[in-house]
């Protein structure tokens, strides 16, 4: 593979060189995992597809892949996709149960429907079909997790507006009659240790642009529940004229503001990609000030960038980069803002 490696001076931003691959957090063996594809002539698309897989495979912070994040009735369900910047195809599972390689199945909705989206039991039922595994996704540690939360009174929760008070008990819960409608605590609800998103941007030699996502979603989410990771534009977003995004973090509020197409466009105007997630953050800080969540954003030069919003306990944002500039996958980490 032949690797151009082109000096961009821009600004903050670090050297541009082709190809590169960012992702989200410190999940250096998934880093390791894309760019060894990428050497051995595999597409962006089979970096993306085999870098977050690993993610899987390794159960990343427990909030990618199997046995991690339980629901409020203790399933582990799965969220993922995959998009071909080149293409605009996007495949995507969610609620996905029973069947481990989320961004696996993902990629198949691509190759073999003509749909964008699979969601619950259906998308099971195709990735059967498809030659996966049908597994359980439970594992000690999820049912430890599941049933230490039912001892707290189920804390934290997701519901809201409701009898019996969902702040003290489990319910079964009704809607209130009388809604009083207090401005919402957008304040994260979710630990800041739970990583909860793996997500990928793949730039080859040639420009070509691929990102995708793979989670297990919120601890202890209503069943059924699906947040930013399997939404093209939200979870991730690729363009081969512009560039790719993946965002991080709270998807029920992040989801609201499309961040990565958002990201994308700014590259597309010329944005340094620094300052295009930082432009992202900063939109969605004006609704939710205490938001937890970041985005990594890398353009078709290969100049990338990250950002993410300062709240007490996540002060910085970690994520990887390989480019042929770096003697091996690094990472890297930004300030929030």
């Amino acid at each position: 593979l032949l690797f151009l490696g082109v000096l961009m001076p821009s600004g903050a931003a670090s050297a541009a060189a082709l190809p590169v691959v960012i992702n989200t957090w410190a999940f250096r063996t998934a880093a390791e995992t894309a760019w060894r594809v990428l050497e051995s002539g595999g597409s962006e698309l089979d970096a993306v597809e085999r870098g977050c897989g690993q993610c899987e495979i390794d159960q990343c912070d427990g909030s990618v892949g199997y046995g991690g994040s339980p629901d409020e009735s203790g399933e582990t369900t799965l969220d993922a996709m995959i998009m071909d910047g080149n293409t605009m195809e996007v495949g995507a599972v969610a609620d996905l149960r029973h069947v481990k390689n989320a961004i696996g199945v993902a990629r198949k909705v691509i190759e073999h429907t003509k749909h964008t989206l699979l969601v619950g039991e259906s998308a099971s039922l195709f990735a059967v079909r498809m030659g996966f595994p049908y597994e359980d996704l439970t594992t000690w540690k999820s049912l430890s997790l599941y049933s230490e939360w039912l001892n707290q009174s189920c804390q934290p929760n997701y519901w809201k507006n409701v009898v019996p008070d969902s702040s003290k008990s489990c319910g079964p819960y009704k809607r209130r009659e009388e809604v009083t409608y207090k401005k919402e605590q957008t304040s994260s609800r979710r630990s800041i240790h739970n990583h909860d998103t793996i997500g990928m941007v793949v730039v080859g030699v040639s420009g070509t642009v691929a990102s995708g996502t793979s989670t297990n979603g919120a601890i202890h989410k209503l069943p059924g529940r699906v947040g930013d990771s399997p939404i093209a534009g939200a979870g991730s977003y690729a363009d081969s004229t512009a560039g790719g995004a993946a965002a991080t973090g709270d998807g029920d509020v992040m989801m609201r503001f499309l961040p990565s197409y958002q990201a994308v466009e700014y590259m597309r105007m010329g944005t340094d990609p620094t300052v295009a997630c930082q432009k992202v953050i900063s939109r969605i800080q004006k609704y939710a000030p205490k938001f937890f969540g970041a985005i990594i954003c890398a353009n078709t030069t290969g100049s990338y960038g990250a950002a993410c919003n300062k709240i007490p306990g996540f002060t910085q944002f970690h994520f990887m980069v390989s480019n042929p500039l770096l003697s091996r996958p690094t990472e890297q980490v930004v300030d929030c803002i």
